[in-house]
């Protein structure tokens, strides 16, 4: 197991999945200490970095596209403060981080887990229900159907049809945009049978964020509801629902115990053949040989 302890939060690696905890320190993002702890399964990564800076280091993880709803729904628009996937490393704990890096690239090696993108959400999202007070109204989300309460900020003719309600089967994306410059932010759905192009402070799909704190929370409602919708990238004859007189898909074959043995097996000559070539060091070579080992026990 592999541990590394911030002012900026608790990372912990068991081989199979990553426990990331934020810290308690000032500069902990809004979103990151309401999201909590966050369990990222080895096979959802694509990779994780170190980069040592003058004043402090970044622990980064790069998730498979499409693997989570929150970064689905927000495009890679969080910032440092507010993404789950990034850790302030101090100086004095370089070592320690290059450690973590490397035992977790190991893992991603040994496991062979592939760097493309995924067909269907490896992480939950946030848990609902869930609530959020932000630019010109209150989003809540039940795991049904999404609620927008207008308060006294919203543009008139945007709060006279009065409180909306969205079904989440009627909703066909959602969107989560910071404000940027002198831009205003927004969180929008696109809804069923509703397409609009107007800007989101007369969108009554929308909520309009002006770049204040609380903005960022926002996101939260957005990669819950994205948890919910039909993947992008899923087969769409998976989204699609089935003829109800349609025969049964069949499941997978069952791998039996012998095939199992005969992958271990080759996977044990491939890391010899890693070894000799000099691509493994002696004491990586062992570490994953062992592991190896302990699965065919």
């Amino acid at each position: 197991m592999a541990e590394i302890l911030q002012k900026d939060g608790t990372w912990v690696f068991d081989g199979d999945a990553l426990r990331l905890t934020p810290g308690r320190d000032k500069n902990v993002g809004l979103l990151r200490r309401t999201l909590g702890e966050l369990v990222v399964p080895l096979g959802a990564l694509a990779g994780i970095s170190f980069e040592q800076g003058r004043k402090s280091g970044r622990l980064r993880l790069r998730l498979r596209d499409g693997a989570d709803p929150l970064l689905q729904a927000t495009g890679g628009r969080l910032t440092e403060p507010h993404d789950p996937y990034q850790l302030v490393v101090e100086p004095d704990r370089y070592g320690v981080a290059e450690y973590f890096a490397e035992e977790v690239r190991n893992a991603l090696l040994l496991d062979q887990v592939p760097a493309g993108p995924v067909t269907g959400y490896l992480l939950p999202g946030p848990a609902v229900p869930l609530s959020a007070a932000a630019g010109d109204a209150t989003a809540s989300f039940d795991g049904e159907r999404v609620r927008l309460e207008w308060n006294w900020k919203t543009e008139d003719a945007k709060a006279a049809a009065g409180t909306r309600v969205l079904p989440v089967e009627d909703i066909l994306a959602v969107e989560w945009q910071p404000a940027a410059g002198l831009e205003n932010g927004y969180l929008r759905f696109t809804v069923r049978n509703a397409p609009t192009k107007q800007p989101p402070k007369y969108d009554p799909n929308a909520v309009e964020l002006w770049g204040f704190k609380k903005d960022p929370l926002m996101a939260l409602v957005a990669a819950a509801v994205q948890a919910r919708l039909p993947h992008p990238s899923a087969p769409a004859a998976l989204s699609a629902p089935a003829p109800a007189d349609a025969a049964p898909l069949p499941g997978p074959r069952p791998v039996p115990a012998e095939d199992d043995h005969d992958a271990l097996l080759r996977r044990l000559r491939e890391l010899g053949e890693l070894h000799r070539s000099g691509v493994l060091t002696d004491d990586e070579f062992t570490m994953a040989k062992q592991a190896v080992l302990k699965r065919m026990q």
